[in-house]
C-alpha cells in the first residue's frame, strides 16, 4: 500500500497496480474537460488493449483514485508511430529520446484533489517497473492547457524548429522521481549500513562483512550503491573465474568460452585452458528491498571497472526462493546432467547492455542473415520467405509478408518475419485468447504470424523489447506463434524457424485451447458457424504476445520439479502449471515410461477404454512439449536425502519437488511353466513375446503391430484374461482386426479389485449378445493358475485355469492379460524403499503430502492416511484431471511469489471431494460406442453404491438396435449419470456437457420424457437449442444468472435474464449463429 496526499492535506492509501478490463467505468467516471483538451477524446477499453503499459491508483474500496496510460509513440496522428524517433529530433532538443528508453503518456486521470499526489506516484511506479526506461513524453496535437498536476511534472521539450509542428510537447525524465543510484567502492564505513541490510535477510556471513571489505582488490572488488548518504547495497566481484569448469558444467560455446578471442584461438590450437578469462563474477550481492528496482544500476559501473571483460555471470545454486531483480535482466544457462552441486549460471554480455535497434530488412541485408542462420533447423524456408519478401512483399499464396531485423553495432543479430494472421476467426473460436485481449478492438490488419524468429543468444534477454518494437514498426497490436508437434507424419505442419524458443517461451503467454461444440453440421446447413471455424486443421500450441503484454516480465521458477508418470493426473498437474502466464518455470521433467503420451500414430489403436481426459490432438495444443523435458525410462529408487530419482537406464535425475502420480497398471502374471498362487509376488522377470499385458496406447499400439505380423493370419488362439470394461475393448479389436470369433476365448476372474464392467444390465446383455453372435468363447469364474511355454523367453503355448467347473486348459497364440491390476513393482520398490509410507497404496494427507514435505502424490497411485478414518475415499474415485489441477493448485503458492499460502487448518483435516464426473468410454463388441459418465461414489466394501428412491431414469432406444440412451436424475432433478450404447460415432465432448444440468435447462427434460415427447435422446440433444449448452462458456453464464437470481433488489420479471442470454449468445455469435439475436428478427 501506498499513501497520497490531497491537496487539502487528506491522506488516502492506495494501491498502485496494473489496469485490468474491469477499472474501464471507473477510469471512464474520471475523464474531465480538461483531460479531453490535452489528450483527446478516448475509448478506455480500447485505450487498455492497446497500451504499453497501463497503471491504476485504487483505494481500499477499491475505487479508482487514478489512472495513466502508456504507449510507445505519440497521441493521435501528428506522426507515424513507426518514424516517431526522426520527427522528435529534429523538432524539438530530444536526442536522448530513443524507442529503448522512451515511453509517452496518452492519457491521465485523476481525483482532482488528489491528481498531483497521484501522477508523481504513477510516474515512480513506472520508472521502477521499466528499469530501461529514462523519459516519459507527452506529445499531443491537441494544444490545450496542462493540468497543475502535469505541469508540476512535465517540463517542456525545446523546440528547433519555427515554425514547427503545431502540438503540445513535454517531458518527465528518471531522475525527478526514481534517479539512478550512485555506485561507488565500497568502504569500511559502510559496515553499519550493510549490517542493517543483512539483519533483515539473516545472512550468517554478517560476521565476515569486516573482512570482506578489507580483503578487497583490483581483481576482487566491492561496490556499494548509495541513496541519501547511505549505503544501500552490497556487490561483490571477482575475476578469478575459473574458465575450464564453466565449461564442463555448462554450455558456454555461444560466449566463447568466457575466453577472450585471442587466447581462444591459442588455447584451441593448444589443447591447453585459457588463463585470462573473459568474465567477471558477482560473488554476493544484497540490497534494500526499497532499491531493489534499481540493481541495474551497477552493471555499467562493473563494465566501467573492467572496460577489457565482456561477460558479467552470476552463479546460483538450485533452488533459489527467489531470484533478485537483477537477474531479470540476464541470460540464463542451466548445468550440465553430470556437474554437480547443479546450479544455474546467468550471463550479461556487454554488447546486450545498450539494447537493438530495430528496422524492416532490406536486399543488401540478406548475405549477413545466411550467415546468422547457417546450420539452423528449417533455416531454408525462412530464406525462401525472406526473398518473397523482397520480390513482392508477399508470400507464394499471396498473403502479405514483413520482415524486421535487430542491428547492433552495425552487425545483423537477429531477424522476425511476419505474415499477416488469416486465421483470426479459427484461433478466437479455438483458444481461450480473450483471457488476455478483447478479440473484437483489434482489428484484422493489426493481428500478425510470427512466421520466423533467430536472434543471437547474446541478446536473447531483450526479446521483449525486440516484440514491442516489432509491433510498433509493422503497425500491429497482437502477434501468434503456432507450435506444432514434431509427430511421425506431420513435418510439414512446422515450417517455422525459430530459434531459440526461449525468447517466445519468456516473452509471450501461452493460450489455453477451448472445448469444441460438436455441430450437426447436415442438420444446421446455413445455420452452421463459418466454414473457418469448423474446418479441421492440425493442431498446435498458441502463444500469444500483445502490446500490453511487451512490459510485464514473467516470473521466473528455477525449482526442479519431476513428474513421474504421465497419468491423466500428471498430465492435468503439468498443463496448470505451463499455463499460468505470469510464470516461467524452466526445470519441469517427466518421466515415463514410454515417453510423451502423445506422441503415437493414432488415438483409435483400440484394446483399452479411454477416459476421454487427453487425446493426441489436445496434447497437441497444449504447450507440454516446450516446456517439460521428458525422460523415457521407468523409476527404479528414489535417494531423498540427495534429492534424486533412479531411472531404469541409470539416468539420476535431480528433484527439488517430485510428483508421484504413477497410477495403476495392469502386472504380469507370473513367470511361465510354474503354478501361481493367489495374490503371490510379483513376476519381473523375461516376458514371451507372445504375452501382452497393456497399460497405454504406446503397449496397445505395439501388441496391434505384432498381432498384424503375427498372428492375425494364423489359426491360433487369443485368450484374453481379465475383469473390467477393457476385456472387451479389447475383444472388441481382435474382432476388428480381422480375428475370428471362434478363436478367441475370453476368461473373466471371480469379481473385485478390478475396474467394473458396465453396470447397467441392458449393456451387459448387449455385450454378452454380441459374444455369442461373434462365437467368441465366454469362460466365467477363472482363475489364471499356470502359464506354459517353452522356456523363458519362448512363445507361451497353453495356458491354465481353476473354475468353479473343473480346471481349464486353453491353447493360445497370444495371451493379453488384463488383471492384476495395481501398484507397478518398480514404483512400490522406489517407495519403499525409501522409506515412504505405503499401505497398500502410497499414503498421503488430503494436502497430497507424504511424509516427506518435497514428494507429493497423486492420482489412483495414492490413499487417504487411516487417520481421517475414510478408507472407502481415495483419488481413484474422482476425476483424475480434477485431482491434478488441484494439486496443482496446492503446490503452487511454493513457487509463485505472487500467492500467499492458504492457512492450512482445516485442509489438512478434511479430505477433499471433487465434483467432476468419472468418465469410461471404449467400442465394446458389435461396433457398440459405449460412454458411461457417472458422479464420484465412494468404493464401499460390500455392495452397489446407494441409490436414492427419489432418484429417476430417462431411457429412450434399445441395446439391441445400437440407439440406447439412459440419463438418471437425482432427488434435486440434476443430470448423476448418463449411459449410451450406439452404433453410430459419439459425440463424447457434448454429452459430458449435459453431466450435472437440471432436468429443466435441459429443455424441461422430466415432464416432457413423461408426457411421451421425447422418443429419441439422441436427436433430442442433436436440437439447436442444446448447442448453447454445450458452449464452453455456457457456465459462465450459468453464474451470472445465479448471481441475478439471489440479488433480491433485482426485479423479478425475468427482464435481467432476458437481457444476460441476449448478452451470452451477442457476444458468442461466431459460434452460436442458429439463434435468433435481438435486432435480427
Amino acid at each position: 500500500m501506498r499513501s497520497v496526499t490531497s491537496e487539502g492535506g487528506r491522506q488516502q492509501a492506495v494501491v498502485v497496480r496494473r489496469s485490468e478490463s474491469a477499472d474501464a467505468r471507473g477510469i471512464d467516471g474520471l475523464i474531465g474537460p480538461s483531460a479531453v483538451a490535452v489528450f483527446g477524446r478516448v475509448n478506455v477499453i480500447h485505450l487498455l488493449e492497446k497500451a504499453n503499459l497501463a497503471v491504476t491508483l485504487a483505494n481500499e474500496r477499491e475505487d479508482i483514485v487514478a489512472h495513466a496510460s502508456f504507449f510507445d509513440h505519440p497521441i493521435g496522428g501528428l506522426v507515424d508511430q513507426a518514424h516517431w524517433e526522426p520527427f522528435l529530433q529534429k523538432h524539438f532538443s530530444a536526442k536522448t529520446c530513443t524507442p529503448w528508453n522512451t515511453l509517452f503518456l496518452h492519457i491521465f486521470l485523476a481525483q482532482p484533489d488528489f491528481a498531483a499526489s497521484c501522477i508523481k506516484e504513477i510516474m515512480r511506479a513506472v520508472f521502477n517497473a521499466v528499469t530501461e526506461l529514462q523519459n516519459v513524453c507527452l506529445v499531443s496535437p491537441n494544444v490545450g492547457r496542462l493540468e497543475a498536476a502535469l505541469e508540476e511534472v512535465f517540463e517542456p521539450l525545446r523546440r528547433r524548429t519555427d515554425p514547427g509542428p503545431r502540438c503540445l510537447a513535454f517531458v518527465c525524465c528518471r531522475e525527478e522521481h526514481s534517479p539512478q543510484l550512485l555506485i561507488r567502492p565500497a568502504r569500511v564505513e559502510d559496515h553499519d549500513d550493510i549490517m542493517h541490510i543483512n539483519a533483515e535477510r539473516e545472512d550468517p556471513r554478517a560476521p565476515l562483512l569486516v573482512e570482506m571489505l578489507e580483503a578487497q582488490d583490483e581483481k576482487n572488488p566491492a561496490l556499494v550503491c548509495e541513496s541519501d548518504g547511505f549505503a544501500a547495497g552490497l556487490m561483490r566481484l571477482s575475476t578469478a573465474v575459473d574458465v575450464t569448469r564453466l565449461n564442463a558444467d555448462f554450455e558456454c560455446d555461444d560466449f566463447g568460452g568466457f575466453c577472450r578471442r585471442e587466447d581462444a584461438e591459442e588455447t584451441q590450437s593448444a589443447g591447453r585452458s585459457s588463463e585470462n578469462p573473459n568474465a567477471v563474477c558477482i560473488q554476493d550481492f544484497i540490497i534494500h528491498k526499497n532499491y531493489a528496482a534499481r540493481s541495474v544500476d551497477f552493471i555499467p559501473y562493473i563494465f566501467n571497472l573492467f572496460p577489457d571483460l565482456d561477460f558479467c555471470i552470476v552463479s546460483v545454486p538450485k533452488p533459489s526462493p527467489k531470484l533478485p531483480l537483477l537477474l531479470q535482466s540476464f541470460l540464463r544457462r542451466t548445468s550440465r546432467a553430470s556437474s554437480w552441486p547443479p546450479q544455474d549460471l546467468y550471463v550479461l554480455p556487454r554488447a546486450g547492455l545498450s539494447g537493438v535497434e530495430m528496422r524492416s530488412a532490406v536486399a543488401a541485408d540478406r548475405p549477413a542473415l545466411c550467415d546468422l542462420v547457417k546450420g539452423l533447423r528449417l533455416s531454408e524456408a525462412l530464406l525462401q520467405d525472406l526473398d518473397c519478401f523482397y520480390e513482392s512483399r508477399r508470400d507464394p499464396g499471396g498473403v502479405a509478408l514483413q520482415a524486421f531485423v535487430a542491428q547492433h553495432g552495425g552487425q545483423l543479430v537477429g531477424i522476425l518475419i511476419l505474415r499477416d494472421e488469416q486465421d483470426a476467426e479459427y484461433i478466437c473460436a479455438r483458444y481461450n485468447i480473450e483471457n488476455f485481449i478483447y478479440f473484437s478492438h483489434h482489428r484484422r490488419e493489426e493481428l500478425a504470424h510470427m512466421r520466423h524468429l533467430v536472434l543471437k543468444s547474446c541478446f536473447q534477454h531483450l526479446g521483449r523489447h525486440l516484440f514491442k518494437e516489432v509491433l510498433r514498426l509493422a503497425h500491429r497490436s497482437c502477434l501468434f506463434h503456432r507450435t506444432y508437434p514434431c509427430i511421425q507424419g506431420q513435418e510439414h505442419t512446422q515450417n517455422s524457424c525459430v530459434h531459440p524458443l526461449d525468447v517466445v517461451l519468456d516473452g509471450a503467454v501461452p493460450v489455453c485451447p477451448r472445448r469444441q461444440i460438436l455441430y450437426p453440421l447436415e442438420q444446421l446447413g446455413t445455420n452452421g458457424p463459418s466454414r473457418r471455424i469448423t474446418e479441421d486443421q492440425a493442431p498446435f500450441a498458441l502463444s500469444l504476445i500483445s502490446r500490453k503484454l511487451t512490459l510485464e516480465p514473467k516470473v521466473a521458477v528455477n525449482a526442479r520439479i519431476v513428474v513421474v508418470g504421465a497419468s491423466d493426473t500428471g498430465l492435468s498437474f503439468l498443463e496448470v502449471l505451463c499455463l499460468c502466464p505470469h510464470l516461467r518455470f524452466h526445470s519441469l521433467t517427466l518421466l515415463s515410461t514410454h515417453g510423451f503420451p502423445g506422441d503415437h500414430e493414432h488415438d483409435d489403436v483400440g484394446f483399452l477404454s479411454t477416459s476421454h481426459a487427453y487425446s493426441r490432438r489436445d496434447l497437441a495444443q497444449l504447450p507440454l512439449r516446450s516446456c517439460v523435458a521428458t525422460v523415457t525410462g521407468k523409476m527404479v529408487g528414489i535417494n531423498r536425502k540427495s534429492k534424486l530419482v533412479l531411472v531404469s537406464d541409470g539416468v539420476k535425475l535431480p528433484y527439488d519437488h517430485l510428483v508421484l502420480c504413477t497410477g495403476l497398471q495392469y502386472q504380469v502374471p507370473g513367470p511361465p511353466g510354474v503354478d501361481l498362487q493367489p495374490n503371490g509376488s510379483r513376476y519381473t522377470g523375461p516376458v514371451p513375446a507372445n504375452l501382452l499385458t497393456l497399460n497405454d496406447l504406446q503397449d496397445c499400439a505395439a501388441a496391434r503391430r505384432w498381432l498384424l505380423s503375427n498372428f492375425v493370419e494364423l489359426e491360433d488362439n487369443a485368450v484374453v484374461y481379465g475383469d473390467g470394461i477393457d476385456v472387451f475393448t479389447a475383444t472388441e479389436t481382435l474382432l476388428r482386426l480381422g480375428v475370428r470369433g471362434g478363436r478367441i476365448h475370453l476368461v473373466l476372474p471371480p469379481p473385485g479389485g478390478a475396474p467394473p464392467r458396465p453396470d447397467d444390465p441392458v449393456v451387459e446383455r448387449a455385450v454378452a449378445a454380441a459374444l455369442r453372435e461373434a462365437q467368441v468363447q465366454v469362460h466365467r469364474r477363472c482363475l489364471l493358475t499356470r502359464m506354459d511355454g517353452g522356456g523363458d523367453e519362448a512363445p507361451l503355448t497353453s495356458v491354465s485355469f481353476a473354475s468353479e467347473g473343473g480346471p481349464l486348459r486353453l491353447q493360445c497364440g497370444v495371451f493379453i492379460n488384463l488383471s492384476n491390476k495395481g501398484v507397478d513393482y518398480d514404483a512400490f520398490r522406489s517407495i519403499n524403499s525409501c522409506f515412504l509410507p505405503f499401505d497398500g497404496r502410497l499414503v498421503i494427507d488430503a494436502t497430497f503430502c507424504t511424509c516427506d514435505p518435497c514428494v507429493s502424490g497423486a492420482g489412483p497411485l495414492t490413499k487417504f492416511s487411516r487417520r481421517y478414518h475414510a478408507d472407502e475415499w481415495s483419488h481413484g474415485n474422482f476425476d483424475s484431471r480434477e485431482v491434478g489441477r488441484d494439486l496443482a493448485a496446492t503446490l503452487l503458492p511454493r513457487f509463485d511469489p505472487t500467492l500467499q499460502p492458504e492457512a492450512p487448518p482445516e485442509r489438512g483435516r478434511l479430505l477433499p471431494l471433487y465434483k467432476q464426473a468419472k468418465i469410461r468410454g471404449g467400442r465394446l463388441p458389435g461396433g457398440l460406442n459405449y460412454l458411461h459418465v457417472t458422479k464420484p461414489s465412494p468404493s464401499y466394501a460390500a455392495g452397489p453404491p446407494v441409490t436414492h428412491l427419489q432418484d429417476s431414469g430417462i431411457v429412450t432406444g434399445r441395446a439391441e438396435t445400437g440407439n440406447y440412451f439412459s440419463l438418471r436424475l437425482d432427488r434435486y432433478d440434476l443430470v448423476d449419470e448418463l449411459t449410451c450404447l450406439s452404433l453410430e460415432p459419439l459425440p463424447f465432448s457434448n454429452y459430458l456437457c449435459l453431466f450435472g444440468k437440471h432436468q429443466q435447462l435441459l429443455g424441461q427434460l422430466s415432464s416432457r420424457y413423461r408426457q411421451g415427447l421425447i422418443h429419441d435422446l439422441y436427436s433430442f440433444f442433436r436440437q439447436s437449442w442444446c448447442l448453447a449448452i454445450y458452449h464452453d462458456r455456457f457456465c459462465d453464464f450459468e453464474q451470472e444468472l445465479q448471481q441475478i437470481i439471489t440479488e433480491d433488489e433485482r426485479p423479478r420479471d425475468g427482464a435481467a435474464v432476458r437481457s444476460s442470454a441476449a448478452r451470452f449468445l451477442s457476444y458468442n455469435r461466431n459460434l452460436l449463429p442458429m439463434f435468433a439475436r435481438p435486432g435480427l428478427l
